[in-house]
């Protein structure tokens, strides 16, 4: 081979990269693809930031932005970029539709679709016809979860050989410990300046919208004080990523939280960068998710700060949070009370929490870094073999 494979990347342009106030795709690209330099030339390509060039260099990759408040002035600018770096590959994050439009206007180009969820596969995004399409013209459909791929594989069976499966990852200098003895320091201070040394804090850590189901954990709160009067609920984060702006759900979990009086604290949306010592401070993070939930990237963060996680048993969290060894799962069909049993055991047992907080860490540094997950992804997609030119038969571009 003369040169390096170049695969350009397509982010939604929801978000800026990096990604200092959120957006999980965002946040993924900026970690996964500049480990990829040396055996592949990536490109990204994003929307504008106040601070940000238009093109740049982040971590060694080539950064293209454009404004993205109209999305097909977006896809436009992208799509005309794009011309110039004659990509081998696109993939593009998250928006089956916006493959089928760069699929056209490229037509030499390998495309490949990393869904990050499920939301943009609903039919209130895409009709079923463009989805199918999407997912035949893509030559690598690319999930997070099995459960993800289960779910990609039912609503087009025909696509199911095309799906791989990529464990995603964290920061673990980021996400110190709090058994370590940087992040035990961090973690003394932090609860000394809250005023929680004398608490057990359960930590909601993400959007305020239905889905995340935080009303379960604000209703079993009373029943949880009478056994531990101590226990404090703080909830951080917003409806919405990067704003502190409320909802009609969020003000409703304030009214229900306010009889509780100090027991539950509301944070607004926090910078992604004080995500770690939120964390540190609590004792147990409470992810009572109802439905839909690839992965979850707030579950490896916890382990990562070997924090132990009470989760819903949906989605893809139970390919994170092992049952009894890193957390506890709670069944969706009674996940108050279940929710509430769980915290309860936890909260109750001191040596059991530091327990899987330690076997959390564990895993979370052997399997859920972003150097494995890159690895993972070079080989599942067949990265790795096609820089040998053994899968595809590859004919690079210019």
């Amino acid at each position: 081979m003369s040169r390096p494979l170049k695969i350009a990347y397509v982010t939604p342009g929801a978000y800026p990269l990096p990604s200092l106030t959120g957006g999980s795709v965002e946040r993924v690209i900026e970690h996964i693809v500049p480990l990829l330099t040396g055996s592949v030339e990536p490109r990204i390509y994003g929307r504008t930031a106040a601070g940000l060039p238009r093109k740049g260099v982040w971590k060694g990759v080539v950064c293209e932005r454009f404004a993205a408040a109209n999305k097909s002035r977006y896809a436009a600018s992208v799509s005309r970029a794009m011309t110039t770096f004659k990509p081998d590959i696109i993939e593009v994050e998250n928006r089956p539709h916006l493959l089928i439009r760069l699929s056209r206007q490229h037509p030499y180009a390998r495309m490949w679709l990393n869904l990050h969820s499920s939301t943009f596969i609903q039919p209130r995004h895409i009709s079923n016809f463009q989805l199918r399409q999407s997912f035949r013209l893509a030559e690598t459909i690319i999930v997070n979860s099995d459960y993800l791929r289960s779910i990609v594989a039912a609503q087009a069976p025909e696509a199911a050989s095309k799906i791989v499966v990529v464990h995603l990852g964290t920061d673990m200098h980021r996400f110190p410990s709090v058994q370590s003895s940087e992040g035990g320091a961090r973690r003394n201070r932090l609860r000394r300046a809250y005023g929680w040394t004398d608490r057990k804090v359960i930590l909601y850590l993400g959007r305020l919208i239905p889905l995340k189901g935080v009303h379960h954990l604000i209703e079993l709160m009373p029943k949880l004080l009478k056994r531990h009067p101590n226990a404090m609920l703080v909830i951080v984060g917003s409806p919405q990523y990067g704003s502190k702006r409320t909802s009609v759900y969020s003000r409703r979990l304030k009214r229900a939280a306010a009889k509780l009086g100090g027991s539950v604290r509301f944070i607004p949306y926090v910078p992604y960068n004080e995500v770690p010592d939120w964390l540190l401070g609590a004792d147990v993070l409470a992810v009572p998710s109802v439905r839909r939930e690839a992965f979850g990237l707030v579950n490896v963060e916890a382990m990562a700060a070997g924090i132990p996680v009470v989760a819903s048993r949906i989605g893809g969290i139970s390919e994170i949070v092992q049952d009894g060894e890193t957390g506890l799962l709670a069944e969706p069909s009674s996940l108050t009370a279940d929710m509430l049993t769980k915290l309860d055991h936890l909260l109750t047992n001191d040596q059991l929490r530091l327990e899987m907080g330690r076997r959390s860490r564990e895993k979370a540094e052997t399997y859920f870094t972003w150097q494995a997950a890159a690895e993972r992804y070079t080989v599942r997609t067949g990265i790795t073999n096609a820089l040998h030119n053994s899968r595809f038969g590859w004919k690079l571009q210019g």
